[in-house]
């Protein structure tokens, strides 16, 4: 297991950018847009693990609400497992509460899920199957 991504939740990707890629240095890598999710991320590496900053792209979004409650900042932690139907049943065997029941997946083949920030201390977390088929 480790540290995929820590995404945090920002009003403007190009605001932000200001500080985490000219002030801070990170290099940008690559932008997306997530329509299932209703986001737009800017991914930016370090290390093995990577910034993700997500500005909302609806207001009707967990993203979106999350940015008009708090203002923006952390938003999950990322981590990678093997097997993510595995680490979901040993999740709820210790009566951890998800907001996935089942995984979700991605075009490019990852499956994530979260789990809800009341099981873990107040953080969200994600978790992250990378795709087998190469």
């Amino acid at each position: 297991m480790k540290v995929n991504h820590i995404a945090v939740v920002v009003a403007d990707l190009d605001q932000a950018l200001k500080f985490w890629r000219d002030a801070l240095g990170l290099p940008l890598q690559r932008t997306e847009h997530n329509d299932t999710e209703a986001v737009s991320i800017a991914f930016m590496p370090v290390g093995e693990s990577e910034i993700e900053l997500l500005a909302p792209t609806r207001d009707d979004t967990g993203v979106a609400k999350y940015l008009a409650k708090t203002g923006g900042g952390l938003h999950h932690i990322c981590l990678e497992v093997p097997d993510i139907e595995t680490a979901l049943n040993q999740l709820r065997d210790h009566g951890i509460e998800l907001i996935n029941e089942t995984p979700r997946t991605r075009p490019d083949g990852i499956r994530y899920a979260f789990v809800h920030p009341k099981s873990a201390g107040g953080v969200m977390v994600e978790l992250y199957q990378l795709s087998t088929d190469g």
